[in-house]
């Protein structure tokens, strides 16, 4: 009953698509208002730091130490280094670095990554598999990623591959938010995978508790924030996002 219920549904969420509706009206109307939480203060990075460095670094940051940046630039091109700091598809500054839109980048040795938490600089490894150097601001300490934690990350992406491709009965996590809708790649599983059956969960903000609802749903793929994957934990199913499975 409930697997006929979300397969109506499913067939009634195209009808909106291919009819052109703007997904937006999928969502609750209201005003949304950004405010951007910044660290104040400069952030000067330690010199034994800037000595293990190679010559050509790449800089980045979450929006909240955007402002260390330019210092950050100039402590290092007054050491002699060469810094890039590029803008990422979808961040608004340059140097900002979003978990959604970590790309490849060429002609530099190393990213230093201005920051607290792990999810990034990991991404950064996994995107490019070069150094990557952490500076945290507000334990003014510093390190270099090690391999052992991005190889642990490898397996877990490999193993949950392995289990999307035995399984059968496939959650797919649908986001409304703005930024993190993306249905229309989320629907395209079905054509690339036609021998499963995909049933395709749409939420504002993840109940994980809900996803017990699913008893049948071998195993989850994520379409929304890439960084879900950080509460794997609190799946009892396995999780893999979406740009993972190929």
């Amino acid at each position: 009953m409930l697997r006929n219920c979300l397969v109506e549904q499913l067939n009634n969420l195209e009808t909106l698509i291919t009819s052109n509706i703007n997904m937006k009206k999928l969502s609750v109307c209201m005003k949304k208002i950004f405010i951007e939480a910044r660290v104040k203060g400069q952030n000067k990075i330690p010199e034994e730091l800037i000595s293990k460095l190679p010559q050509r670094v790449a800089l980045f940051s979450t929006v909240q130490f955007l402002n260390s940046l330019d210092d950050v630039k100039k402590q290092l091109m007054d050491a002699g280094k060469k810094v890039v700091v590029v803008k990422g598809r979808h961040a608004k500054y340059c140097g900002q670095i979003l978990g959604c839109s970590v790309d490849k980048v060429d002609g530099v040795d190393c990213f230093l990554y201005i920051g607290d938490g792990g999810f990034h600089p990991i991404a950064l490894k996994l995107k490019n598999e070069k150094q990557v150097f952490v500076y945290n601001p507000f334990s003014k300490k510093y390190k270099e990623l090690e391999d052992e934690m991005v190889d642990w990350v490898k397996k877990r992406i490999k193993g949950a591959r392995l289990k999307f491709l035995t399984s059968k009965e496939i959650g797919v996590l649908v986001s409304v938010k703005p930024g993190q809708q993306f249905l229309k790649s989320a629907l395209g599983l079905r054509n690339k995978y036609p021998d499963k059956n995909f049933y395709f969960l749409m939420f504002d903000t993840i109940d994980f508790g809900s996803l017990e609802d699913f008893p049948f749903v071998e195993m989850f793929v994520n379409t929304a924030c890439p960084r879900i994957i950080d509460d794997a934990d609190k799946f009892r199913k396995p999780l893999i996002n979406i740009e993972d499975l190929s």
